[in-house]
């Protein structure tokens, strides 16, 4: 049987799209010197600092088909630690276990970390290989989630890059003048039911299993 595709708005913008570098250049300025030259290859004490104050990472990687994917991680501030000036661990608390950017990375051996710090503008980027560690040696180190991880996700940094606060400051993201009311957006239960389509689910179903998962999410 042929299944037929049916176009939808993706299909019909990338037909027109930008396809090479040497356009995309001529609708842009080239960066100016700063924006390259604090592009660095190993922490300082000042981003090594900002990583400390980190509770929140966003963890960016892909797998050998090149299907993306980026996942938050957090924790009390400081639970990424700094092993060396190019070398960070991240915890793998417990979660769904999908293992989706594990995987990824086992599989490509790459990622992508973006530090986020609350109430704060600066974000920081780092890049580079990465690997899934389970040396207990390692994991003993790691505790600041609650107990030594089943695993830790490794970056040996390839690129340090503290952003800009512009993203953050358009966003208003630490400003709750400007945030919208909580009942503007469905709840995560709501979003889950919609997601799972299983009859005789209920949101009270729902809530009652996330309310178990961060109770008991150490275990």
């Amino acid at each position: 049987m042929t299944v037929t595709r049916v176009p939808n708005v993706f299909d019909s913008l990338r037909l027109d799209a930008v396809s090479d570098e040497e356009t995309l250049r001529r609708v842009y300025a080239m960066p100016g010197e700063p924006a390259v030259r604090k592009q660095m290859t190993e922490l300082t004490d000042q981003t090594r600092q900002l990583i400390s104050c980190s509770s929140l990472v966003f963890v960016a990687s892909v797998d050998a088909d090149g299907n993306c994917d980026v996942s938050p991680r957090g924790g009390p501030a400081g639970f990424v630690s700094v092993l060396d000036a190019t070398t960070v661990a991240i915890p793998d608390a417990t979660g769904n276990k999908r293992l989706d950017s594990l995987q990824n990375v086992i599989a490509t051996g790459r990622a992508g970390l973006l530090f986020v710090i609350p109430g704060r503008t600066t974000t920081l980027r780092l890049n580079g290989r990465a690997c899934v560690s389970t040396r207990p040696d390692l994991l003993s180190q790691l505790t600041a989630v609650g107990k030594p991880p089943a695993s830790a996700l490794v970056v040996g940094i390839e690129e340090v890059y503290p952003h800009c606060p512009k993203a953050l400051l358009r966003g208003a993201a630490w400003k709750p003048d400007q945030w919208l009311p909580a009942d503007a957006q469905p709840t995560s239960a709501e979003v889950t039911l919609a997601q799972l389509r299983m009859p005789g689910l209920t949101i009270a179903d729902i809530e009652q299993t996330e309310a178990d998962a961060l109770k008991y999410r150490y275990q």
